[in-house]
């Protein structure tokens, strides 16, 4: 057999082929394991937590609100529990219908229409959703709350039948509640809550999640952080579908602290019912009245012992959720703005009252304070004539009889002569006497009352009239062109005068005139202040020149042990009133309401609380007049300050001083 053409086979290349396919493989596991090896020592709790993030959802579980009290312990907002009924969301998901044929069946038992319940099963923002508050805007993580506020003895029933309620529960869950003791309303001071924003959970350090009620107003804003506690953590696992399968961990809520406050129930009762009434008799005698304040300050400490606005609303109307209705009912013009306080809010004209603050600062600006000046029924500046009130004229008389009768033109002559002695127009304000004994009594800035939103009034110097006329300069000078067309097809005269202030502020707006130092002195022209500001800058005169901050809050407590914790005081300072000159003005204001404008509402007071105090009525172009009267008591040695204003409440011994009266008349039932 021939042999030509066949070779025999080469074993040593078929295994060095084999070797090359087994090193290859072998260096494959041996990567493998490597990062196996890798993920599990060294990368083993990302992987974990990346796990745990896919399978498990934390749920935050709000801690129950610290209550609101009063100084005898008495809750102003507390929390009671409303009857929810719920369903499991695996209700909705498993269902073909989105589970409308059982909360049909749910609708019927509660008595509540089909479709509020149905609009609760979605999201709020999600596709098909109703706009809030009828969409849940909560956790989709937790049961759908579907009915609130229901029937106890309806829900129970429900859960009696899981055959036909499958995935329903009752619970009973805290809301916050304002009970009102002494029929007290308060709701300028306490404010109200409402749903966290989607800024307030997303803003850098936030503790407030999406299912948080936050304070919207009053000392529930103010104190927010301390009233909301520490809420808890629940862990809970869930199926691809989102859905909660069981719980994981969980971390329970600290409740939030306590707040105690130096509020007075029986006097803010009885302030909130004196505005009212006067309110209400203003507008019989033809005044329209619409709107006023009165707040009581602790002369000695600053404390707010009471403090009333109007017009009010009903705290609890927002609990639970304020309705579209409800909403736009507070919010329409034809309420009057109730949501605003008066007292710390709203500035107006002091008027008269300001008096008090111009003695001192004529002494200041050189002037006797045992001196006679001249009270006319009229005092001329320039080309116009500043008229006293009623153009009554008393002849010369002293700063004591000017306050006691409150004459308007020994002011007028004080305020000009020191225009004039610090250059006219061409005056500073850091040498102006009235000017900057208004500020050292704190009118004209925030008085850093423990409450949000407060007004920091005006003080119209020479910096601030200038300000605004360089704001202002462009639109001023148009309608001086121009006039006012709009105002004069139903107010010829009101258009003419402010074609009038038009022509005369594009010149010389920028001027801080003799006319405006004359109205200065008298709490007239630009200046504006709140109640509490005059309260504040009152209380100062009364304890011999000490300008207190006002505060609510006083301390804190644990609701569980009991610890309270101090809050404190603001901050002081001592303004420039010299003991002669403080003692002169207190003695003046004693004689306002003995033999003054206000003695005839304070008739028959007790002996054992004399008050001492100042009327004021603002004049404002095309509005009533409004009603000032700032008062303590007792005169000897004074314990609190009374101060009260009231929007076009006409002359201030007519309807702020009867305000006042029945607060003092409430102060003094007080334990001394």
């Amino acid at each position: 057999m021939s042999s030509i053409g066949l070779r025999p086979r080469d074993g040593s290349a078929h295994q060095g082929r084999f070797l090359s396919v087994a090193l290859v493989v072998g260096l494959l596991f041996v990567t493998l394991f490597g990062r196996l090896g890798q993920v599990q020592l060294t990368q083993h709790a990302d992987y974990t937590a990346a796990a745990a993030q896919l399978n498990t959802r934390e749920i935050v579980v709000p801690a129950v609100r610290g209550r609101i009290l009063d100084r005898s312990g008495r809750p102003l907002a507390d929390n009671t529990s409303t009857t929810v009924v719920t369903l499991e969301r695996r209700a909705v998901a498993d269902s073909d219908d989105g589970a409308r044929a059982l909360l049909t069946r749910v609708a019927k038992t509660l008595k509540r229409p089909v479709d509020e319940l149905l609009a609760r099963t979605h999201l709020c923002g999600e596709a098909g959703a109703s706009p809030a508050p009828s969409c849940w805007a909560g956790s989709p993580q937790v049961p759908i709350p579907v009915a609130s506020g229901v029937d106890p003895k309806r829900a129970l029933s429900l859960v009696e039948r899981p055959d036909l309620y499958p995935g329903i529960a009752v619970e009973a869950v805290p809301v916050r509640r304002y009970p009102a003791p002494h029929g007290v309303n308060a709701a300028h001071l306490l404010g109200y809550l409402g749903r966290a924003t989607d800024k307030e959970v997303s803003a850098p350090d936030s503790v407030v999640t999406a299912d948080d009620l936050v304070g919207r107003a009053g000392l529930e804003q103010q104190y927010d952080t301390v009233l909301r506690g520490t809420p808890g953590r629940t862990v809970v696992s869930v199926d691809p579908r989102g859905l909660v399968t069981g719980v994981v961990s969980r971390v329970d809520p600290v409740a939030g602290r306590d707040l105690v406050t130096s509020i007075d129930s029986s006097v803010q009762v009885a302030a909130e019912k004196a505005l009212a009434r006067q309110l209400a008799a203003a507008r019989k005698r033809g005044l329209p009245a619409d709107s006023g304040g009165a707040v009581v300050l602790d002369v000695r400490t600053g404390q707010v012992v009471a403090s009333a606005s109007a017009p009010t609303y009903d705290p609890n109307v927002w609990t639970g959720g304020i309705s579209g209705k409800e909403y736009a009912a507070l919010t329409a013009a034809s309420a009057g703005t109730p949501l605003v306080s008066r007292v710390t809010a709203s500035a107006m004209s002091p008027a008269s009252t300001m008096k008090a603050l111009s003695v001192p600062a004529a002494v200041a600006a050189g002037n006797s304070l045992t001196g006679t000046y001249e009270c006319g029924s009229s005092y001329r500046i320039g080309n116009r004539d500043f008229r006293n009130f009623e153009s009554r004229g008393y002849g010369p008389i002293t700063f004591h009889r000017a306050l006691e009768i409150s004459c308007d033109t020994v002011f007028y002559d004080v305020a000009y002569r020191s225009w004039l002695a610090l250059g006219g127009l061409q005056g500073a304000d850091a040498k102006d006497p009235f000017i900057t004994t208004a500020r050292d009594f704190g009118l004209g800035r925030r008085t850093g009352i423990d409450l949000p939103g407060e007004s920091a009034g005006r003080i119209p110097d020479r910096t601030w009239k200038r300000a605004v006329w360089n704001e202002t300069k462009a639109e001023t000078c148009t309608r001086a062109k121009s006039g006012y067309p709009e105002v004069a097809k139903d107010d010829p005269s009101r258009a003419a005068y402010l074609t009038s202030l038009a022509k005369e502020n594009c010149v010389s707006g920028a001027q801080f005139r003799a006319g405006d130092a004359a109205n200065f002195a008298i709490g007239q022209g630009d200046v504006a202040t709140t109640p509490l500001q005059m309260g504040v800058a009152y209380a100062a005169i009364a304890n011999g020149g000490v300008v207190r901050t006002p505060r609510i809050g006083v301390r804190t407590v644990d609701p569980v042990s009991g610890a309270a914790q101090a809050l404190p005081a603001g901050p002081t300072h001592r303004a420039t009133l010299p003991k002669d000159v403080a003692a002169y003005v207190q003695d003046a204001l004693r004689a306002v309401v003995v033999s003054g404008t206000g003695a005839q509402p304070f008739s028959g007071m007790a002996a054992d609380w004399p008050v001492s105090g100042k009327s004021g009525t603002a004049e404002v172009f095309g509005r009533s007049d409004t009603s000032w009267f700032e008062s303590y008591a007792p005169s000897t040695k004074p314990r609190y300050v009374v101060s009260v204003a009231v929007s076009q409440g006409g002359h201030g011994s007519e309807t702020a001083a009867p305000i006042a009266r029945a607060i003092h008349e409430a102060l003094r039932r007080l334990p001394r």
